[in-house]
């Protein structure tokens, strides 16, 4: 297939900002990675989006826009097509645009999923043909819409001459998930557990500030082995994959009463425990864990996953330790997955989401 030359926009659960990466591609396995870039969202608009998150309780279909949330959908697209248009003046133009949106409600017990994002006014903005809403088509084939990625880590696993089969890739960010790759049959995936989500949201309320900066508050405190236990009883993490979580699916209660350093700690030992709990639902025991996404720069996280892999005779990677970019995966998925979705290639599988039936998805939006 002849490849293409794609840009993946990001904005994921930790409402940071937009990450984009470039990868040239035909949607299978060969792909050339390309630049990257993040812009960065202002505290104020991160605020709106957090609002956002609680307004998006009321929504019953996926169309509906109660309060501000059609504004804010207009102002995070056109966030979207500055962030493009920064881009293509730096590293040159593309064929195809994958816009995830941003996540406000994920509730595949509903078959609910909501992000909002104009594919067709970033189409417009950018004169670009855009893929977007990539989740849906899975949800009404039976799957929870969630994670996307694996494709994405399947294409990666097959590429990585040093690293040997199986891997697991791990990707943190506001959420973990893993995707379980072997020599072959289809990607093994699902949502892992908490991962950055609950330690920003312990930080900002305990210590005002928005991330625990390279675990450096986690760093003065201990693990409460009695908090983590008590989170990793959850009946979530005793089934079996394919499952997905919402953001607000894992909350802050358990770790009431703790100090804010003893808080930071606790929770980074929460998020590797949940990854390495994982293990339990994977076909074969991975030799070696990649990490990518945000997480990984939290020295705590890493170094407790390390810890329970040894026990496991596997290995932790960080991305960048095999030649990836853990910052832009996700947006190069993205990127990625525009292009299958173009050459009508499976976005999902029954072992990564659930679907009756591996599943095309995404909505093409062209200028004009």
């Amino acid at each position: 297939m002849t490849a293409m030359r794609a840009l993946g926009l990001m904005s994921g659960t930790s409402m940071d900002g937009i990450d984009l990466a470039v990868v040239t591609t035909g949607g299978e396995s060969t792909v050339t990675r390309g630049p990257s870039m993040f812009v960065a969202y202002d505290a104020a608009f991160r605020r709106r989006i957090e609002a956002a998150l609680d307004v998006a309780k009321e929504i019953s279909s996926r169309a509906e826009r109660p309060g501000d949330l059609a504004a804010l959908e207009r102002e995070l697209t056109l966030r979207h097509a500055r962030a493009v248009s920064a881009f293509v003046d730096a590293h040159g133009a593309v064929d195809l645009i994958g816009f995830h949106g941003q996540t406000l409600l994920h509730r595949p017990e509903r078959a609910l999923t909501v992000q909002i994002g104009d594919g067709a006014l970033l189409a417009r903005e950018t004169n670009t043909p855009v893929v977007f809403d990539m989740r849906a088509a899975d949800m009404v084939a039976g799957g929870q819409g969630a994670p996307l990625v694996p494709a994405y880590h399947a294409a990666l696993g097959a590429e990585l001459p040093t690293v040997d089969l199986p891997v697991c890739f791990v990707n943190i960010g506001g959420i973990s998930n893993i995707t379980f790759v072997a020599a072959d049959g289809p990607p093994v995936a699902f949502d892992s557990g908490p991962g950055n989500a609950l330690i920003d949201q312990w930080v900002s309320r305990e210590g005002g500030v928005p991330f625990d900066q390279n675990g450096m508050i986690a760093s003065e405190g201990g693990v409460v082995t009695g908090v983590v236990e008590r989170y990793l009883d959850n009946p979530f993490f005793a089934r079996s994959g394919p499952k997905s979580l919402d953001r607000n699916d894992f909350t802050l209660e358990l770790a009431a009463g703790l100090e804010l350093a003893d808080g930071a700690r606790t929770l980074a030992a929460v998020s590797a425990e949940a990854i390495l709990k994982a293990a339990e639902h994977m076909p074969a025991a991975p030799k070696s864990w990649i990490v990518c996404g945000g997480g990984r720069k939290n020295p705590h996280i890493v170094a407790d996953l390390s810890k329970g892999a040894e026990v496991q005779d596997a290995k932790v990677l960080l991305a960048e330790d095999v030649g990836l970019d853990g910052d832009a995966m996700e947006a190069e998925a993205w990127a990625y997955l525009a292009v299958r979705s173009m050459r009508g290639l499976p976005l999902t599988w029954p072992t990564t989401t659930g679907c009756r039936a591996p599943v095309t998805g995404g909505v093409i939006a062209r200028p004009g």
